[in-house]
């Protein structure tokens, strides 16, 4: 049978693609639940009403997000059982407590809490309603939290045993939940990825703002919207450039192939470069091409510009002499080029952060006694360089929009390099991915559920951009009285009980 078709491989298409489709929703939505909450924060405090305006625009576009990535987030459990079968009852002890706290703990949170923010707006007063849309964000984190423990789990297995006494063959028993949740690799991993989600988020945010202030529309929320995008941008930024930076550490210690492979790095030196760009003959294990800078590796990988880092033959070697005969490379020019798209886009969204948040230090160009939909505004200035702002504004707002997509991109190529850099484990070190899949599924059952999930998920993918267009374009919504005077008590006062609600999408 040609390998390209083995259900194997086909099982692993069907996994990738599903598993990166629904982390395109998951960023979005553990940053966009925060920003939310701290615009709807700033309008308790001030009572402002860009601020509830921002509040209901936002929140709209992550209830659209949080939906879609409910819906395909749920075929990732069933996939354990329809093609990892073998997967599932040796690591389902292990694996399925994280998970199991997932559901009971954060889901809870997110479902019951986002219901009361949905529909208590006319029912709830302002702190308490309030108070619901922060339990949305902090069952968002600690979902995040559980699922990051148990993958972790996957590239450093601790708090376990193996027992070789069950009826149906070794299994892997919990033996320190405590374990799991808290190694170093769950920690770092986690503080990257929420990082890395508040770069989404802050993006998205900018994007959508630019969108609307090239066009010189409700300018007070936009502008707001802008600078808290940029902000978050920033922080985000930095924060995953140190995050990263500590997980690369923790990695080179647990899984050296990954890092050896992310460099291209065939053989050990002292001190290790850094490779800018390289191209490589896997066959014979050495580079073609390779442009370097000397000492970053070992810095990358020990925080010592002079230290020793094992290459790529060193640790296949090593491992052949720990695990027996075999080939323990992953597939080198993924993990290289996928780490250079992750740091690059990533780093790419920082940078257009910094340029914004320079740019826009002074207020917005806004012509003279121009009607945006709402007040009138004043002349406003956008750039401290009156004579550049008219070319720097245009190609800035087009840069702005497209922006949105760099983070996205960046993540996806992240989780890409950190799961296909594993392999050939599932479970580094305990259980090869070959050993993993279902025994009795055939390649054609696997291509028929690859093929009929591929589309659905392009039939949502269709949805949800033109869901998300229509409600940008359409911008914050306007305010009623009901709104701007919410009920003091629960329940709400005694108003017209046939009205309609008054955040219902």
């Amino acid at each position: 049978m040609d390998l390209a078709l083995a259900p194997e491989t086909l099982a692993r298409w069907q996994f990738g693609i599903t598993t990166v489709y629904h982390f395109l929703f998951v960023p979005l939505t553990i940053s966009l639940a925060a920003l939310t909450a701290g615009l709807q924060t700033a309008w308790v405090r001030t009572e402002k009403e860009k601020y509830l305006r921002a509040t209901k625009f936002w929140g709209k576009l992550f209830l659209i997000n949080i939906a879609m990535g409910v819906v395909t987030g749920i075929v990732q459990e069933f996939q354990f059982g329809m093609n990892w079968s073998d997967y599932s009852r040796f690591v389902g002890d292990v694996f399925g407590a994280p998970l199991a706290f997932e559901a009971l703990i954060a889901f809870f949170f997110e479902s019951t809490f986002i219901g009361l923010w949905i529909f208590g707006w006319d029912k709830l007063p302002k702190k308490i309603h309030l108070a619901c849309i922060w339990m949305v964000s902090i069952g968002t984190i600690l979902s995040a939290y559980f699922i990051l423990a148990a993958n972790s789990w996957m590239q450093h297995p601790v708090g376990y045993r193996i027992n070789e006494d069950r009826g149906q063959g070794a299994r892997a028993e919990l033996t320190d939940f405590w374990a799991v949740l808290t190694q170093n690799t769950a920690l770092t991993q986690f503080f990257h990825t929420m990082t890395a989600a508040f770069l989404v988020g802050g993006a998205f945010m900018v994007g959508i703002a630019a969108f609307h202030l090239a066009r010189k529309r409700h300018v007070p929320v936009m502008r707001t919207s802008l600078r808290l995008g940029l902000i978050t941008l920033i922080i985000a930024g930095l924060g995953t450039a140190i995050s990263g930076d500590m997980l690369g550490k923790v990695m080179f210690k647990q899984q050296p192939m990954k890092m050896a492979a992310a460099e291209a790095l065939w053989d050990g030196e002292a001190p290790a470069p850094f490779s800018i760009f390289a191209v490589g003959d896997v066959d014979k294990g050495h580079n073609k091409v390779a442009i370097e800078v000397p000492g970053i590796l070992s810095y990358l990988a020990n925080g010592d510009f002079h230290s020793y880092v094992p290459g790529i033959n060193d640790v296949n070697k090593a491992e052949q002499e720990k695990y027996g005969p075999g080939d323990y490379r992953p597939n080198i020019p993924v993990a290289y080029w996928g780490f250079r798209w992750m740091i690059g886009f990533g780093m790419a969204s920082l940078t257009l952060g910094v340029i914004g948040l320079w740019l826009t230090r002074k207020k917005f160009l806004i012509a003279p006694g121009l009607r945006t939909g709402e007040d009138e505004v004043p002349n406003l200035v956008l750039f401290k360089n009156k004579a550049l702002s008219p070319k720097i504004g245009k190609w800035y707002w087009v840069v702005a929009l497209w922006t949105m997509l760099f983070p996205l991109i960046a993540n996806s190529w992240g989780w890409i390099f950190t799961e296909m850099g594993r392999q050939p484990w599932v479970v580094y070190g305990v259980m090869k991915t070959s050993a993993a899949v279902s025994p009795g599924t055939s390649q054609g059952e696997v291509l028929t559920s690859m093929i009929v999930f591929t589309t659905l998920y392009a039939i949502l993918a269709v949805i949800e951009v033109k869901l998300l267009v229509k409600y940008v374009k359409a911008g914050p919504p306007e305010l009623t009285e009901d709104d701007l005077n919410p009920p003091t008590r629960i329940g709400g006062d005694a108003r017209d009980p046939d009205r309609p609600m008054a955040f219902s999408y």
